[in-house]
């Protein structure tokens, strides 16, 4: 008997693919328009080609210093995120209460910082580090480490760093939670009997367990951190001088400050390119170690 196709069912998913089309691919479509064009104001725009993409990639240029310089800045930014957040997310997660009311507890206090929106992050970290009324700031000065966020580059990419960190960590924690919980006690218990230490348990059933959700927290850590705009901004507003001004915060002052649409266009296609290729590559890498795993494994 062959089965009856009914391509009606497209028109209940047409309103999707429409909304779609005007929240993405429309603004998409008119920045890529701007990246090829220039203005002089009056909303009178001229024909540039691909000048601006080759002005950006150019170092000698300004654009392409100041672009390049931003990158590496937001580069070395995610790598330390990504080398402190996701073992000390692990560690976290690996040191929570299995059951209980500590759970629950334990639970919110790490949702909490999520809870709270980006610019009050930095007003809060701001405030914090501050050296004349902030506590952070006032303690480290009195024990001798002349600290300012303010004037020290050293002392704004800590701040950066940590408020970060703060921020997140809670993040990888409960991906990584997850993960544990859903191990079945059955991996405990036969490794008990074979008499496994806790370093050979965590290497050979949680960490193979975590793969999937150490994916994705590594994969969400790292956009956050690559695109990070209001935290740094409050805080230190990409100084002291550029120390701390990442890609975004580049964007924003072309775009908005120098009112350069051509410029800004391109720099956020190009921007937006390689987090996509970073992404991929995460998630190739991530996978393909993830499969290869238990091949090893069965070969030894």
């Amino acid at each position: 008997m062959d089965k009856t196709i009914n391509q009606k069912a497209w028109f209940l998913v047409l309103p999707v693919f429409l909304v779609v089309a005007f929240s993405a691919v429309l603004p998409l479509m008119t920045v890529v328009n701007y990246s090829m064009q220039d203005t002089f104001g009056n909303n009178q725009f001229f024909w540039n080609g691909v000048g601006w993409f080759k002005e950006l990639l150019d170092p000698s240029t300004d654009l392409g210093g100041r672009f390049l310089a931003s990158l590496g800045r937001n580069l070395f930014f995610s790598a330390v995120i990504l080398a402190i957040e996701v073992p000390l997310g692990i560690i976290v997660a690996l040191s929570m209460p299995r059951e209980g009311w500590s759970v629950a507890a334990c639970l919110v206090i790490l949702a909490l910082p999520l809870l709270i929106p980006w610019n009050v992050v930095g007003t809060i970290w701001q405030i914090f580090g501050r050296p004349d009324i902030g506590l952070l700031g006032y303690v480290l000065n009195h024990l001798g480490f002349n600290y300012n966020y303010v004037s020290n580059e050293v002392d704004a990419w800590v701040t950066v760093i940590v408020m970060d960190v703060w921020h997140w960590t809670s993040l990888v924690a409960l991906l990584c939670y997850a993960g544990l919980k859903s191990i079945p006690d059955a991996y405990y218990q036969a490794a008990q009997i074979d008499g496994a230490s806790r370093w050979a348990v965590f290497k050979a059933i949680q960490l193979p367990k975590m793969n999937r959700v150490l994916l994705i927290a590594v994969l969400l850590r790292f956009m956050d951190s690559f695109m990070i705009y209001t935290e740094p901004f409050v805080v230190t507003g990409g100084g002291p001088g550029n120390s701390t001004t990442f890609v975004s915060i580049e964007l924003v002052k072309i775009a908005l400050g120098q009112f350069d649409l051509g410029k800004a266009a391109a720099l956020s296609l190009v921007y937006n390119l390689i987090i996509l290729i970073v992404c991929w590559v995460f998630y190739t890498v991530m996978t393909n170690a993830g499969s290869e795993r238990p091949v090893k494994e069965g070969a030894a």
